[in-house]
């Protein structure tokens, strides 16, 4: 008798699956044996640095450059709002996101959490956005 398109596993192909899947747990203890403690510090302490940053935002070359060209600073606090209007964008299904924010506008790629442009709006800019499908004014 033949069987085709076998779905069932064999014992040998289970048995191996569960004896060599190692726990990351396991896998972390292995790694920090014979390492310092400072190294085990360090390691801690980038992890932990990531996470703090996972939620933040980017900003792209270009927009990097348009900050340094029209001498924008942000402080914290304003990183803090713009921050929360892009979560505020992304929670509302908003992909490209215009964030407006005191004098300043910014585009924000939700799905990367992205500052791809910025600038300043004034009275004698024509303040014309393109490629959005929404708005937030924080």
């Amino acid at each position: 008798m033949e069987i085709k398109n076998n779905i069932y596993s064999s014992i040998e192909q289970v048995t191996g699956q569960y004896l060599n899947h190692k726990t990351k747990e396991s896998t972390d203890a292995a790694a920090m044996q014979g390492m310092s403690f400072e190294d085990v510090l360090r390691q801690q302490w980038q992890v932990q640095e990531n996470v703090a940053t996972e939620g933040s935002l980017k900003f792209s070359k270009h927009a990097g450059e348009r900050l340094r060209q029209r001498n924008i600073t942000l402080s914290d606090e304003q990183m803090k709002r713009l921050q929360d209007g892009a979560r505020k964008a992304e929670e509302k299904g908003i992909k490209e996101s215009l964030v407006i924010m005191d004098i300043l506008s910014f585009i924000v790629n939700t799905g990367n959490n992205t500052v791809i442009t910025a600038m300043e709006q004034s009275s004698d800019a024509d303040n014309i956005y393109t490629n959005i499908d929404g708005a937030v004014i924080i």
